[in-house]
């Protein structure tokens, strides 16, 4: 997800655009110079440029574009008039009085930049849901993008232990959101009787969660309840995780048939091996659906998640592969080539 990008090397000015950031809230990517920011200049949606530093900018000949604004403290001078022709910027923001102006060109900017929200189930008990589910949060977390991991299957068993984090906090909105570097975990209680979430628990986890992260995914139960259903209707996109089995099909073709009335982003994950020789594109005819990937076997998986490692946290292996993919495929560049 790009942000906005300032570039400064005042510290004052820089706590001040930082103030008005969090009030929506927005999150910056700032540089101290041109050379730093040179990569993210021209893919940012707005570029803030403190008139400390725009000489240094007209210098480096960083390319021409729309989107810019000229910050600076106290009245406009003419030396900053100058300046601001000479970077290109649309617009001269003085700081604190131009505030406001400032406010509403990053306010147009936060929905924009909600992130994405994956929705992963299985096909039928066992498929695997979970593992992708934790493998796909994960390996954004180790992209550098900022994922939340939401359990609403209450009788899996838990994706909190599937990340190896069994000291991680339960299912307490209110109380924030436990997590361990790039990646937070919103999971169901593990008690005997425990629930699901409720249908405002999901509510407000997909809106807190694509405003705060760059990626939101769901592991859902197969049978739908109201929290699963907004959840399937907020997903940008919805995997259905099918083992390469006659019998997963048949039983993945009622969950789809459940879930196809809430989306149409429904994708099919096939996991081999197959017992029988089916192929994923014929399980993906016999489904109707699209392929989102394919899982590949990876015989050392199920004993490092009995060790506690997370799923694709070493970045190799078919599942790390897949993951890339998927989210590369939704725009979320991964910066690491499947």
């Amino acid at each position: 997800m790009h942000r906005p990008l300032l570039v400064t090397d005042d510290h004052e000015l820089l706590d001040d655009v930082l103030g008005i950031a969090a009030e929506l809230p927005l999150d910056l990517d700032v540089e101290t110079g041109p050379e730093r920011a040179r990569g993210r200049f021209a893919s940012a949606p707005i570029v803030l440029i403190g008139d400390a530093v725009a000489p240094a900018c007209v210098r480096a000949g960083l390319p021409r574009r729309a989107g810019v604004l000229l910050l600076t403290r106290g009245r406009v001078a003419d030396r900053v008039r100058v300046l601001a022709e000479a970077v290109g910027a649309d617009h001269i923001v003085p700081i604190p009085d131009g505030a406001g102006l400032l406010l509403d060109r990053l306010a147009g900017l936060v929905d924009a930049q909600r992130g994405r929200v994956l929705a992963v189930l299985g096909g039928r008990g066992g498929a695997g849901a979970s593992i992708l589910a934790a493998g796909l949060a994960v390996t954004a977390g180790g992209a550098g993008l900022r994922s939340l991991l939401v359990d609403a299957d209450p009788l899996g068993g838990g994706v909190d232990l599937a990340l190896g984090w069994d000291d991680a906090a339960r299912l307490r909105l209110g109380d924030g959101m436990p997590g361990r570097g790039a990646v937070g975990v919103l999971s169901c209680d593990r008690a005997p009787a425990g629930t699901g979430l409720t249908s405002d628990a999901m509510a407000a986890a997909l809106d807190i969660g694509s405003r705060a992260r760059d990626l939101v995914v769901a592991d859902l139960p197969r049978r739908l309840d109201d929290a699963a259903v907004l959840a399937l209707r907020a997903a940008d996109r919805v995997l259905l995780v099918v083992p390469a089995e006659l019998r997963a099909c048949v039983a993945a073709s009622r969950v789809a048939a459940t879930v196809a009335p809430h989306t149409d982003a429904l994708h099919l994950v096939v996991r081999h091996p197959s017992p029988g020789g089916l192929r994923t594109r014929q399980i993906a005819q016999s489904l109707g659906l699209p392929v989102a990937g394919t899982l590949r076997a990876e015989p050392d998986l199920p004993r490092r998640l009995e060790l506690g490692d997370p799923p694709t946290g070493s970045g190799r292996g078919p599942l790390a592969t897949l993951c890339r993919r998927i989210l590369d495929d939704l725009g979320l560049a991964t910066g690491v080539a499947a």
